[in-house]
């Protein structure tokens, strides 16, 4: 697979502008942790392996264990390894990045609120929502990991 265009060259302002509202959603206050689990879960499902390698890095980096790292995928069968606050992130992420089937549902949407308060949910739907954008630039560019 080749890569294309680099998108940051060719459109050089909304890239910025992606680039900001990446830096906004990164100084929010969502634990570097959560970030990342949101960024490898959404890429996972969106078939984006340039990000699904970049924050797996970046997650190794912040010393979490790689073997949770690997089960994120089907952390409903390692459920046991995710807390509470993971499973309703990992549940939002793929509600959002799913949009399509159903939106978010009203159980998960409560359970949300519960937990973190509508301030944090809002600022854990941002994040998804970016990296979901940062996805499809990733996927329809054909961007590939560095190894």
């Amino acid at each position: 697979m080749t890569a294309r265009f680099n998108m940051g060259k060719k459109y050089p302002e909304a890239y910025k502008a992606m680039d900001s509202l990446d830096t906004l959603v990164a100084a929010s206050g969502i634990e570097s942790w959560y970030q990342e689990l949101i960024r490898i879960r959404a890429s996972q499902l969106n078939g984006c392996a340039y990000c699904v390698d970049m924050h797996v890095q970046d997650a190794l980096k912040l010393g979490i264990n790689p073997r949770k790292i690997n089960v994120t995928g089907v952390w409903r069968e390692a459920a046991n390894h995710f807390t509470e606050e993971e499973q309703i992130i990992i549940r939002l992420t793929e509600e959002v990045t799913l949009i399509h089937n159903h939106g978010i549902s009203d159980d998960l949407y409560n359970a949300a609120i519960t937990k973190f308060g509508e301030e944090y949910t809002a600022r854990i739907i941002m994040a998804i929502i970016t990296i979901n954008a940062w996805n499809r630039i990733g996927v329809g560019l054909k961007m590939q990991p560095n190894f």
